[in-house]
């Protein structure tokens, strides 16, 4: 199985998703990560204001940080190779960059709809 590793910036808590204006992007981000760990799918996630620690040990994300600063941020890594900076993975891009199902990512009840479509899940 892949490993993903995801650098995020500073944040008030350890997702992003809290505080009065919740980022939609960071609600995706962290509600396709749930659907993955309830597939047994374990994606790290460091936050800059909660474990500094990780970006100084990652030599690949130092590096970045020491040359561009924190506008670099997130960084996502997979399996030790930096796959995307500045942004989050897109839903289409966690699938292909982990080579997972993509109903892995969809909600139990789109992915039962899509299933049982008269089309087989292709469209009509």
């Amino acid at each position: 199985m892949k490993k993903m590793v995801i650098f995020d910036p500073a944040m008030c808590c350890p997702t992003g998703v809290c505080g009065p204006s919740v980022d939609k992007n960071l609600l995706r981000v962290s509600t396709v990560l749930n659907r993955l760990k309830k597939k047994g799918v374990n994606v790290e996630r460091h936050n800059l204001s909660n474990n500094p620690q990780a970006f100084i040990d990652n030599k690949i994300v130092n590096k970045f940080l020491v040359d561009e600063g924190t506008d670099i941020l997130p960084i996502t890594i997979v399996d030790g190779e930096v796959v995307k900076m500045k942004e989050y993975p897109t839903n289409e891009e966690f699938v292909s960059l982990l080579e997972i199902p993509k109903e892995y990512i969809m909600s139990e009840l789109r992915a039962k709809k899509e299933n049982n479509s008269c089309c087989g899940g292709n469209g009509c």
